[in-house]
């Protein structure tokens, strides 16, 4: 087995599982897909659990079966359940008000965040709320900017949250790898927390190597931008 290869296949197929929480969506993901997939990465995805439907469906797009922004039905994480369930659950006239308004008042740090998650809007949608509210915003495209805004928050204050956990206990061999698969997203999220960030990434870094635990912080105020 090539530890390369099969770091590269994991981050990918983590990209095709995480999709409906990507700004970009399909479009955004399947240029990685195409870009950095090889004949040996290709073998190492059909190892892996659900590896075979992404395989399958970077074979489509290398030969325009599938377009650049789409994915076949067939071939969708979770067995398409993220994008069937959104779709059937429309927004009322005071939902899109209480939406419109929390978007308007949403800062980017926990207590934002917090407050984003206690909209009814939000919490009727139960776990899947980043993928349906986007999905509803396709009637809004005006207040995607700040959805994205969203997004990206909580997807840095998760990671920080995942970083902390991580550094605090010895690492297996088993999470090493899934780490490494993994650092791309730590080196665009984490550095949204200034210096604090910066430092957490280095010692995450170090972690890999040594797989000893370290001491953490709290979280910073994440910086995000659309």
């Amino acid at each position: 087995m090539n530890a390369k290869a099969s770091t590269t296949a994991q981050k990918l197929l983590n990209l095709y599982r995480q999709e409906h929480v990507i700004f970009g969506g399909w479009a955004a993901v399947n240029q990685v897909f195409v870009n950095e997939s090889t004949p040996e990465i290709l073998r190492e995805l059909r190892e892996l659990p659900t590896g075979k439907n992404l395989a399958k469906h970077i074979e489509n797009l290398r030969s325009g079966k599938t377009p650049m922004d789409s994915i076949d039905h067939e071939l969708l994480p979770y067995g398409g359940m993220m994008t069937e369930t959104v779709a059937t659950v429309p927004l009322t006239p005071d939902e899109w008000r209480e939406l419109e308004s929390g978007l308007n008042e949403f800062t980017t740090d926990q207590e934002g965040l917090n407050r984003i998650q206690q909209l009814n809007v939000i919490k009727k949608f139960g776990d899947q709320w980043l993928v349906a509210i986007r999905a509803a915003l396709g009637a809004r495209p005006d207040l995607m900017d700040t959805w994205t805004i969203v997004m990206k928050t909580y997807r840095a204050y998760y990671l920080w949250k995942v970083a902390n956990d991580i550094l605090e206990q010895p690492l297996s061999e088993r999470a090493r790898a899934q780490l490494q698969a993994d650092m791309p997203e730590y080196e665009t999220y984490l550095p949204m927390f200034g210096d604090a960030g910066t430092e957490l990434l280095e010692k995450l870094r170090s972690f890999i190597t040594t797989m000893k635990p370290v001491d953490t912080d709290a979280a910073p105020d994440a910086q995000t931008k659309a």
